[in-house]
């Protein structure tokens, strides 16, 4: 996971989390970091590049994400589009989202598939 830690660029122990992340957290970080400005993913897509069939544990470690926003958790949204939580809140997300030019509406994004990112294995 040394690629991980370089892609996020410092080290764990934010407040909101005191210990190291998992190596389950840090596969999942550094998935997430291909995910570009302007794009989304999906909990499950990312699960799927994780090589995981459930996008819960996922939803879970990005809540637990001490690497934001060089980890940008709130580019993962919902299957069908909808903004899915946030550690920090929704309006939080949806402000994030529509600073890089992702537009909502609502709680959903429109043109979800347009701006739709599938991140690659690793």
């Amino acid at each position: 996971m040394k690629a991980s830690r370089r892609a996020i660029g410092r080290k764990s122990g934010s407040s909101k989390n005191c210990r190291e992340p998992t190596t389950f957290e840090l596969l999942c970080y550094d998935i997430l970091c291909q995910v570009p400005k302007g794009r989304v993913t999906t909990y499950q897509f990312l699960a799927n590049a994780m090589r995981t069939s459930s996008a819960r544990p996922v939803g879970n470690a990005l809540n637990k994400n001490p690497f934001a926003p060089k980890v940008p958790c709130h580019r993962v949204v919902r299957s069908d589009g909808s903004l899915g939580g946030f550690a920090t809140g929704a309006a939080k997300k949806k402000a994030l989202l529509s600073k890089e030019g992702v537009r909502i509406e609502g709680n959903k994004l429109k043109d979800f598939e347009k701006v739709l990112f599938m991140p690659s294995p690793n």
